[in-house]
């Protein structure tokens, strides 16, 4: 199932399912008890939001050894993780807004995880029965500001800087998954997931062993080679084959 978070119009923000372009209404918690409705408003008629507001996002850096060895650095012996906050959520068609402080942002897309469980202490061969599913990310960087501070929370911090969406697939197999990412057009980055040094489940393992983790909190996992600078006028479009499409335009703030 593909649920989304939508709006039409003035109407209250709703919680929803998709089925071949059309959008069902969802009643209830789609992380506990819900019920379907009738899928038949047309998905063009809705604005999609970011399909879930997660308590706290943790990410993992250097994930990748190609992507790691880009910036001179090696992947760690245990994941390196870190958190970017609520305020910096945006979803698909948002604008990402490069902040002055910044004369390098740059993108990072990235396969994410959603926790469906509240969690703490999990075996990584019990992981998978405590993600609800699987949704497109970019997690945005102030690359020159991460340098320079001695923590990445400035650098990863900003309002916008955490995109995803458009949906989260529950039925999303991570294990061999193609990630690309293109600005305006141009292709910059594109790894699988198979390349990750730590996969979901030793992900989820991992962070729930130093924090709980709630429903609908998200695990970014981390990115592949070829992130690169963003400009003001530009598109930047993260796409995971079998998943979806997540495309921001990118405005000076």
């Amino acid at each position: 199932m593909k649920i989304i978070r939508y709006q039409t119009k003035n109407e209250p923000i709703k919680n929803g399912w998709l089925y071949n372009d059309m959008v069902g209404e969802v009643e209830g918690d789609v992380f506990s008890e819900f019920r379907r409705l009738d899928a038949e408003l047309p998905l063009a008629s809705v604005r999609l939001l970011a399909p879930c507001k997660p308590s706290k996002i943790v990410c993992v850096g250097r994930n990748y050894l190609e992507h790691a060895r880009e910036l001179g650095n090696e992947v760690p012996k245990v994941p390196l993780i870190f958190l970017k906050p609520p305020s910096s959520i945006i979803g698909p068609e948002d604008t990402i807004l490069l902040p002055p402080q910044s004369s390098q942002v740059e993108h990072e897309a990235e396969l994410v995880a959603v926790i469906g469980k509240r969690c703490k202490g999990v075996a990584p061969d019990k992981a998978k029965k405590y993600i609800l599913g699987y949704t497109v990310g970019n997690d945005v960087t102030a690359r020159d500001l991460q340098k320079s501070d001695d923590q990445w929370t400035r650098a990863k911090g900003f309002d916008t800087f955490c995109s995803f969406g458009p949906w989260i697939d529950t039925e999303f197999d991570p294990a061999d998954a193609l990630i690309t990412c293109k600005v305006s057009g141009q292709p910059r980055q594109m790894g699988s997931t198979r390349d990750m040094a730590f996969n979901v489940s030793t992900l989820v393992a991992y962070v729930s062993s130093v924090m709980t983790l709630e429903p609908g909190d998200l695990i970014f996992t981390g990115t592949p080679s070829g992130v690169g600078p963003l400009s003001d006028g530009d598109t930047v479009s993260v796409t995971i084959d079998g998943l979806g499409t997540l495309e921001n335009k990118v405005k000076a703030a």
